[in-house]
């Protein structure tokens, strides 16, 4: 696919998916890499603008350059930050006390330590539509649970569940708690796929994704 074919899908993309005002947002291609300029009025748009690009088939890779602008309404670092927190002590899957939120500008940095790789995600996503968030860090780190060899084998067995992938094309390296993906796929959401499977694994702090597309 030629980068005007693949420009043209995005564009359509963006201004289907309701919860995006695109009006403001313009798109570049060059060689298969998409980016996105201009601006939106919510974090929570910028988040929704990712996802659809990478929902877009022929899509290599994606660069986001959005900036959030919010409306005249202020909202002040306290409030914001206080916004976070109770929303983190009645969020049922983040252990109560591991987290702290940090909050300057309307960027939001989350920061302490958890059992799993789901809690880090999860801590992150409702603060996403909050009012006044520009930004957000998730620099919480997952305690260690298995051995290398343990994650290694449980990451490719689940890779192997999954009816949408090739796993056999997907090579799993371990070392300590440290993951690092490499293959290639024929669309960007199978990578997320493998990706998630990766954080899915006990006792891993990071994973280094360098799965490719290709068709």
């Amino acid at each position: 696919m030629d980068d005007k074919a693949l420009k043209k899908l995005v564009t359509d993309e963006l201004e289907w998916e309701p919860s995006i005002d695109a009006a403001d947002i313009g798109v570049t291609v060059e060689n298969g890499i998409v980016r996105l300029v201009g601006h939106v009025a919510t974090y929570a748009q910028k988040m929704s603008a990712e996802t659809a690009v990478k929902r877009v088939k022929g899509v290599r890779g994606y660069v986001e350059d959005l900036e959030v602008r919010l409306s005249a309404k202020t909202f002040s670092d306290e409030g914001i930050a206080g916004a976070v927190a109770n929303l983190l002590e009645w969020d049922v899957t983040v252990p109560r006390n591991a987290v702290k939120v940090k909050v300057e500008n309307g960027l939001v940095t989350l920061t302490g330590e958890v059992n799993w790789a789901y809690q880090r995600l999860a801590a992150e996503q409702s603060i996403r539509r909050l009012q006044g968030v520009r930004g957000l860090v998730n620099a919480i780190a997952v305690k260690p649970h298995a051995q290398a060899s343990d994650i290694k084998r449980r990451i490719e067995e689940a890779l192997d569940r999954q009816a949408d992938l090739e796993a056999d094309k997907i090579q799993v390296t371990v070392e300590g708690d440290k993951v690092k993906l490499d293959g290639k796929v024929r669309a960007w959401f199978e990578r997320d796929i493998i990706e998630r499977a990766a954080w899915a694994a006990p006792g891993v702090k990071s994973v280094d994704d360098r799965v490719t597309i290709g068709f």
